[in-house]
């Protein structure tokens, strides 16, 4: 598909992203990455809020599968608590697990969105599967080179800001 940093869509967190635009996109398969897009880095726990939403996107009709890139198994033992399908060890931006997210749920890349928050690898890699990529900003940047990485996909952020969705 093609090679590009810029998301199709930007969200100031998760949450705002409603089943209602989901399903105005075509989208049947919502892939999520993890850390820093559902929960911080530094917990399991989702707050409420972002609880209630999961369950809420799910109720909505449209798969709902984590795609991380992680090889911990907090991930897995999020997903079996919160009743989420999960592919880990992604390695995103290359596209094996996106690729089979979507063999998993027979989805075509058209039918599907990944929200996450890294350009480098959540945007590129849905862009180069051709998925509607969308950005959401990062829960926690709580060390330095979190907070470095988002400096360096500030230029890509400005050149989409028209692509932000309003709560």
């Amino acid at each position: 598909m093609s090679f590009s940093l810029l998301p199709k869509l930007m969200a100031d967190a998760l949450t705002d992203i409603t089943p209602e635009l989901l399903l105005e996109r075509g989208v049947k398969l919502l892939m999520l990455d993890f850390d820093n897009t559902i929960v911080p880095y530094t917990t399991d726990a989702p707050t409420p809020l972002m609880a209630a939403w999961l369950a809420w996107v799910k109720d909505c009709g449209i798969y709902v599968c984590v795609v991380s890139n992680s090889r911990r198994d907090r991930v897995k033992i999020f997903c079996k608590k919160y009743g989420l399908n999960c592919i880990t060890h992604a390695k995103k931006p290359f596209s094996r697990g996106i690729r089979q997210c979507m063999e998993k749920f027979h989805c075509a890349p058209a039918e599907c969105a990944l929200a996450g928050d890294q350009i480098f690898t959540d945007t590129l890699g849905a862009n180069c599967c051709g998925v509607q990529s969308i950005l959401v900003k990062a829960i926690d940047n709580h060390n330095i080179w979190l907070k470095l990485r988002h400096v360096a996909e500030m230029p890509f952020i400005f050149l989409a800001r028209k692509r932000r969705i309003s709560k």
